[in-house]
């Protein structure tokens, strides 16, 4: 990501110049930051788990999105474009250009952001009161990492390596294969 720390813009500023921008930026705290693209595994990985979790929660009053769309964490002052997010929560129907209350939130990690999934933005997601998972998806190797907020409130790891994954938070259960469907590790 690349920062601008020239001038500091409000939240609906920040609306008004993503509306009409071609290129995505992500906003904390004031200031925007300009998303780099993403690579063919990437985007592939993206879109399998989408179009899986899509059939999955199909008429069940969920929606999933992909990089596309926003995520506001307002009590932080933060908009960021989650790779994967599902919201279940009637409340993000009244706003088409973010959401405010996802139940899952998976992002895809690249050489690029990794740090910073793993670091800032995660914590910044733990401040979404209806996130229930955080999941991080490498595409070097076969390997997700979920992370659960238990009934304490707490972030409990669990990493899935062999055939299947579970994603709690939408009662699915997946297999490894089609998640990394057409992908070539490196």
């Amino acid at each position: 990501m690349i920062a601008n720390h020239d001038v500091y813009i409000t939240p609906e500023q920040y609306l008004a110049l993503e509306e009409k921008s071609p290129v995505k930026h992500e906003y904390i705290n004031g200031y925007i930051y300009t998303m780099a693209g993403a690579s063919d595994p990437h985007v592939t990985v993206t879109l399998n788990i989408a179009f899986l979790i899509r059939n999955h929660i199909r008429g069940s009053g969920c929606r999933v999105f992909t990089s596309d769309m926003k995520t506001r964490i307002e009590s932080i002052n933060r908009f960021y474009y989650p790779d994967v997010m599902v919201t279940c929560d009637e409340r993000d129907k009244a706003n088409l250009v973010y959401k405010k209350f996802p139940c899952l939130i998976i992002e895809i990690l690249s050489d690029s952001t990794e740090a910073f999934d793993r670091g800032d933005k995660f914590a910044d997601y733990q401040n979404i009161e209806t996130l229930q998972e955080y999941v991080l998806v490498n595409i070097k190797k076969p390997k997700i990492e979920c992370f659960r907020r238990n009934s304490q409130g707490l972030w409990v790891l669990q990493s899935y390596t062999e055939s299947s994954f579970d994603l709690q938070s939408i009662n699915f259960h997946g297999n490894m294969d089609d998640l990394y469907e057409d992908v070539s590790f490196i």
